[in-house]
């Protein structure tokens, strides 16, 4: 007989996947874990009954979190990573010769742990010398750092629980303190589907901190409804402006130079949400 897992991703629609066996399940500090083998996506990280990543297309998140703002900057050296304790997002910066510190701050020392042990091949970078991770609360960190980042990212679950400190003006105002005076940041804003209000609200209060804020996609068929946001804020770097000569060569699967700027060109439905 065969078992299934059900995200609810509203109260009328979720997503299933075929479950060979559990790895893992813990009630952490912070929220409920499960690590599970599916058949069709490999090894899953679920929080709180939410898909966090999955060893089959966890590599689109990643790269669109990591490389737009990244690419974006033009000499990113001091980067922060907020959440992303699977380690992705890391793994994701290193391939950036520029970055001498990657710095990742995670509520839960329980995702790191039982990542590095059943997602190696996403958390395998956490061990490099020029990261420094910390378990800790991320909203506080951003509190007490001044004009220290080039880049922060925030690499977050849904705003509920732990995170849900995470989506507020005050935490974005703490992030533009946190940064240099040129610096990027980046926040994984939901789907344009089920939570539109979330993505118009996320983008008025980024845009009321930074001067360039910008919207951009993905497909990612794990989370809900498959089409993904992120919201950039800059100081002072247009993530559509970027020079061709910038662009360097790395190993990615879904991010490109081209798709850089193709990713901020929006269907009209998900523009209308931030006019």
């Amino acid at each position: 007989m065969s078992i299934w897992f059900t995200e609810k991703q509203t109260k009328h629609f979720g997503i299933t996947a075929e479950i060979k066996r559990t790895l893992h399940t813990e009630q952490t500090d912070f929220q409920k874990l499960d690590m599970v083998e599916t058949a069709e996506f490999g090894n899953m990280l679920i929080l709180d009954g939410m898909v966090m990543t999955t060893q089959k297309d966890e590599f689109v998140y990643h790269e669109m979190v990591a490389h737009v703002p990244l690419f974006t900057h033009p000499n990113p050296k001091n980067v922060l990573v907020v959440g992303g304790g699977d380690g992705g997002v890391i793994r994701e910066v290193l391939k950036h010769p520029s970055v001498e510190k990657a710095t990742l701050v995670e509520i839960d020392g329980k995702v790191i742990e039982y990542s590095k042990k059943y997602l190696p091949e996403i958390a395998g970078k956490l061990e490099d010398p020029r990261v420094d991770v910390q378990v800790d609360d991320g909203f506080m960190h951003i509190a007490k750092s001044e004009a220290v980042y080039d880049v922060i990212m925030v690499d977050s679950t849904e705003p509920v629980g732990p995170a849900v400190n995470l989506f507020t003006k005050g935490f974005y105002e703490g992030i533009a303190k946190a940064l240099k005076e040129d610096g990027v940041f980046v926040a994984q804003t939901d789907n344009p589907w089920f939570h539109s209000h979330l993505i118009t609200n996320v983008f008025k209060d980024v845009k009321e901190v930074f001067p360039i804020t910008r919207l951009y996609t993905a497909n990612i068929p794990t989370y809900p409804s498959g089409l993904w946001t992120f919201t950039i804020g800059s100081k002072q770097y247009d993530p559509l402006e970027v020079e061709e000569d910038r662009f360097h060569e790395i190993a990615t699967k879904y991010y490109t130079k081209e798709l850089h700027k193709a990713a901020f060109v929006l269907p009209r439905f998900v523009s209308d949400l931030i006019k």
